[in-house]
């Protein structure tokens, strides 16, 4: 196992991808240490930022202690292996995960799980926009994983989402699952409006309330139950609404019927 601790408070902007067990993995820690990263425009070594510690012989376990707020692209394209960071964690988070695991006890700001294509993301805090989502201009959407947030997501979570789970326990901002194309997105909470928008295909369920279903959508049923994966499912009456037409898109908005009585109206049409 390696232990990071940062030297001090960071100011500027943190790229290291190199924090990831692929990378960390077969090398001691002079090694380690001596890891290229830029600290704004200045290129250091990672030892300079960070105390380097070696605990045991688990190589592909790393536990960052402390605020890593500013350190972005941490996992970024790891494949396997653990990483724990016990405080804040930067943008680009497990950007283009293929497997492994990241946890998160804090909370992380945009593009966590950006193209995540495998692997397990879990964040005890909250996250800013663009979870799961990709760059501004591309279509490379989450293919796969999940991604388990404890706290409140802001806009765009899941947007062009192609496969793979999200699952919410907090609110949602606007926009989840935005141009979705497969999928699960689960919101325990609230979600803000225009869930779906332009969604093609794919599963977002809402067990909180939710502003305004789009006019683009289609009230189907109700159901009683619906399974967000193997072992957990939401058991309350759900309206279903079938959507995004003005896309011809065949996706499923579960909403709770209890929490939303502004949609009652939609009743009258099933």
């Amino acid at each position: 196992m390696t232990e990071l601790y940062p030297l001090k408070e960071f100011r500027f902007p943190i790229i290291a991808e190199c924090i990831s067990p692929d990378v960390f993995e077969s090398k001691n820690r002079e090694q380690i240490a001596s890891l290229k990263v830029w600290e704004g425009n200045k290129q250091k070594a990672l030892g300079e930022l960070f105390k380097v510690e070696e605990v045991g012989t688990n190589g592909q376990f790393i536990a960052i202690n402390g605020d890593a707020g500013k350190v972005r692209r941490i996992g970024s394209g790891m494949t396997n292996g653990e990483i724990v960071i016990k405080g804040n964690g930067g943008m680009h988070l497990g950007e283009e995960m293929k497997g492994g695991k990241i946890t998160v006890h804090g909370d992380v700001a945009g593009w966590a799980g950006s193209m995540m294509k495998d692997g397990i993301i879990e964040i005890h805090g909250n996250v800013s926009d663009y979870l799961g989502a990709p760059y501004r201009g591309s279509r490379m959407g989450m293919s796969g994983g999940r991604i388990i947030v404890h706290g409140n997501v802001r806009n765009e979570a899941g947007a062009y989402m192609k496969k793979g789970l999200i699952k919410i326990y907090g609110n949602a901002g606007q926009f989840a699952g935005f141009r979705m194309h497969d999928g699960t997105i689960y919101v325990s909470g609230n979600c803000e409006g225009r869930a779906g928008a332009c969604m093609a295909n794919g599963k977002i369920i809402i067990s909180g309330a939710l502003e305004s279903v789009l006019p683009t959508f289609t009230v189907d049923s109700i159901k009683t139950k619906v399974k967000i994966e193997e072992g957990e499912t939401v058991e309350e009456p759900l309206y279903v609404f079938l959507g995004d037409l003005a896309e011809g898109g065949n996706g499923k908005l579960y909403v709770s019927k209890a929490k939303n009585p502004h949609l009652s109206h939609y009743e009258k049409l099933l």
